[in-house]
């Protein structure tokens, strides 16, 4: 620690009375060496400074120094030097820091070696490549091969589902699905869309959502071709996009690839409510053992409605914003799921025992609240269920707030079920 004292004129003085020579009295030329030892010792004045360790006194104006034996053990490790090991010269240093320098040189050299021994040149391992015809693809050039794969006739249908496998992985990445569609990928995607074979459909799906996810909609050509993905009745039978008297077989894959599709697509949103999309979703909540996919379709409808919503609240203005909005004005959705009765479907999912799965439901039964809430208010068994959770989670928040958590996972759920509580009195 330190403090600011006075200084009287006395303590400037040494022992006989004398003002102490400074070192800008004196000229650097004449400065003599000091050499240091393990014992503290005086420096005298005019002497210059070597060693590790330097003790200055305020009241004395002297200076102690010693090296602690620091210095002898680092010239001893370098190698021999002939010396006193309580003194050196400036010249044994100048000899003990070159025989530094070739030590790391010989150290430097001998790693370089190492090295080598283990590891071959890049140019020898071109050269053994090239003798085995082994050339490094790019993505294009892999993507040119499994297009090629997919599309002949001499391809077995394992072939053909191994290509859609590896084609999705390219297509994550834009620049490589920007050339997938220059390559024709597109139709590739309709026909494995349209094939009869159902892991053809599941696999063109996934690569079509995986493309789209990365790439954008808008740049695919005119979605009206295959904006209503396919899917097979048990006949094995292709069948249109419009709802039918047979059950539907439905694959995450394409639940993929449709919310990949219309998600800031307003015209695909239109042609897919046009073309029945939305009642084949609706069928699928009549299914059992569909309750994975009965959370996907709802978190792609709580999505589509909160997009418009947003988009109608935002303060953004000029041309391109106002033909946005025209186009989604276009989109019928919220009549829609008022008059296939979604309003239903959605709240009985309440049920579900993951919190996962029931905070998704919440926010979409909340954004559902302005049009849904007579209905909802008439569902006995959402009101039973939304006691429940609110028991269920006033126990399970309080539990946060014991541990430490005041503003946890459950206290935003109870606030949630609360607040649909309130809006329902």
């Amino acid at each position: 620690e330190f403090a600011l004292t006075k200084v009287e004129e006395s303590d400037t003085r040494d022992d006989g009375g004398e003002e102490p020579i400074t070192d800008e009295d004196v000229d650097p030329e004449d400065l003599e060496v000091f050499y240091p030892t393990h014992q503290w010792q005086r420096i005298p004045p005019g002497n210059a400074l070597m060693g590790d360790n330097v003790y200055g006194s305020i009241k004395t104006s002297s200076v102690e120094l010693f090296t602690s034996h620091g210095l002898s053990r680092f010239l001893r490790r370098l190698g021999k030097v002939d010396v006193d090991s309580s003194s050196f010269t400036s010249q044994e240093l100048k000899k003990a820091l070159a025989k530094m320098k070739e030590s790391e040189k010989a150290e430097r050299k001998a790693h370089e070696e190492e090295v080598r021994k283990k590891f071959r040149p890049i140019e020898q391992l071109k050269e053994e490549f090239e003798k085995l015809n082994v050339k490094m693809e790019t993505d294009y050039e892999i993507m040119v091969k499994l297009i090629s794969k997919f599309n002949s006739s001499a391809s077995t249908l394992d072939e053909k589902v191994a290509a859609l496998y590896d084609l999705e992985y390219y297509v994550h990445q834009v620049d490589n699905a920007k050339d997938f569609l220059s390559l024709g990928g597109l139709q590739l995607v309709i026909d494995g869309l349209n094939s009869t074979e159902a892991l053809l459909k599941q696999h063109a799906a996934f690569v079509l959502g995986a493309a789209l996810s990365r790439f954008g909609c808008t740049c695919w050509g005119a979605p009206h071709e295959w904006v209503g993905v396919r899917f097979s009745c048990p006949s094995g039978k292709p069948q249109g996009e419009a709802v039918a008297p047979c059950g539907w077989t439905v694959s995450p894959q394409a639940l993929f690839a449709l919310s990949s599709m219309l998600r800031h697509f307003p015209y695909a949103q239109q042609q897919f409510l046009k073309l029945g999309g939305l009642q084949v979703l609706r069928s699928l909540f009549r299914q059992k053992g569909m309750e994975t996919l009965y959370v996907r379709v709802v978190t792609l409808l709580y999505d589509l409605i909160m997009e418009k919503m947003l988009l109608e609240h935002s303060e953004q203005g000029g041309a391109q914003m106002e033909e946005k909005l025209q186009q989604y004005r276009q989109v019928k959705l919220v009549p829609a799921v008022v008059e296939q009765d979604w309003c239903v479907a959605v709240s009985q999912l309440l049920a579900m025992p993951e919190h996962d799965t029931r905070e998704k439901v919440l926010k979409t039964v909340s954004a559902l609240m302005a049009f849904c809430k007579e209905s909802f208010q008439g569902d006995r068994a959402l009101s039973s269920t939304l006691g429940l959770l609110r028991r269920e989670y006033e126990e399970l928040a309080a539990e946060e707030q014991r541990e430490g958590d005041r503003d946890g996972y459950f206290k935003e759920l109870l606030g949630s079920v609360n607040t649909i509580i309130q809006e329902l009195r």
